[in-house]
Parts: structure tokens; C-alpha cells; sequence
């Protein structure tokens, strides 16, 4: 499965390529920062990232993109700026039928670390270990994506199966309600 990730920002936008193998291995097959600068126009900006992330999805053709899910931040402007990043990026995986699955940042710090609470030096360390890179990933931006894709070949297919098992239950439980309301009908006659 290959998995692009993403660090979703206004002024650095993560975004990493990771192919995952048997078991647990994982290769980093790229990796970079989409930058734009503050005193651009926010459409400019987005337009910027949204053409990034177009060419890497054409280029690299991932299975699925892993986006970290925004929460508010101290700074509103800075979670909005945040959000519509991923946003412009997760447009352009469905323009191109490319799934999109969010994952919090706890929970990418507890697949790369074992820790939901670790900070960014330790998902850096873990992430060079993990992908047998001589030098850590810089800025920590492009440690956070690579990290968003480990997680999502870590932790995405038991996701999705879960994710599936609801649905058939569901659907079953719809149709056990659905012959009962039928029953009943036919007992009422």
C-alpha cells in the first residue's frame, strides 16, 4: 500500500510518500514541504498547496491519503489556516478517486512512539529509526507527514475492517428490525 501523508500548514505543508511491506516494514519513498509565504493571498496560498498536492498524486499515485485531523488551537487563524490546507489537499485526492483518512495527532504519536503524548523530537527519533534514515527528517513538518503515513500503514487496514464489520452489523440489525416490523403487521391482519 502506498501512503501519502500529509502535515497539513499554511506556511509549511508536510507531505510524504511511504510504501508499506510485510508485517510492520515501511519505506519512505519521498518526502518534502510545501512553503508559501505569510504575506501571500490566503487563495494564493491555498492554490499553492492545491497544485502541490496535485502534482504529488499524479506523480506518486497513492492507495490513500492520511491527513492529521485538525483541532482548535490556541490561535483560531492558525487552526483555520491549518484546516483549509488539509482541506484543499483532501479535494484533491477525491478529484482523482484517492481515499482520505484523518488520524489525530495523538494517535500518530502513539503509533511511531507509544506515547499519544510525545513531543515533536521523539516522533522525529522514531521516525528516522523506524524508516533506517541516516539523518532525521527536516523541518519537523516532514517528520509529522512521514509519521501520518507509518500510522496509516500501521493502523488503517484494521481501521477499515472495523470500519466495514459496523457497517454489515448495522445493515444487519436494520434487517432483523425491518422482519419484526413485518411480523407484526402480519399479526395484526
Amino acid at each position: 500500500m502506498r501512503v501519502m501523508g500529509v502535515d497539513p500548514g499554511l506556511t509549511r505543508c508536510g507531505i510524504a510518500l511511504i510504501q508499506s511491506g510485510t508485517g510492520r516494514s515501511v519505506t519512505a519513498l519521498d518526502v518534502d514541504v510545501i512553503r508559501t509565504p505569510p504575506d501571500m493571498a490566503l487563495e494564493n496560498r491555498l492554490l499553492a498547496i492545491h497544485t502541490a498536492a496535485e502534482h504529488w498524486l499524479d506523480t506518486h499515485r497513492p492507495d490513500v491519503v492520511a491527513i492529521e485531523r485538525v483541532f482548535a488551537q490556541h490561535q483560531v487563524s492558525t487552526a483555520m489556516g491549518t484546516a483549509q490546507a488539509g482541506g484543499v489537499i483532501a479535494l484533491a485526492a477525491a478529484q482523482r478517486g484517492v481515499p482520505v483518512r484523518f488520524h489525530t495527532p495523538s494517535e500518530v504519536k502513539a503509533a511511531v512512539t507509544g506515547s499519544g503524548r510525545a513531543d515533536k523530537a521523539q516522533v522525529t527519533a522514531m521516525v528516522t529509526r523506524i524508516l533506517g534514515m541516516q539523518q532525521a527528517p527536516r523541518p519537523a513538518d516532514a517528520a509529522d507527514a512521514l509519521a501520518l503515513a507509518i500510522c496509516h500503514c500501521w493502523r488503517g487496514p484494521i481501521q477499515e475492517r472495523m470500519e466495514q464489520a459496523q457497517a454489515v452489523a448495522l445493515a444487519q440489525q436494520k434487517a432483523y428490525r425491518d422482519r419484526v416490523a413485518l411480523a407484526k403487521k402480519a399479526a395484526g391482519r
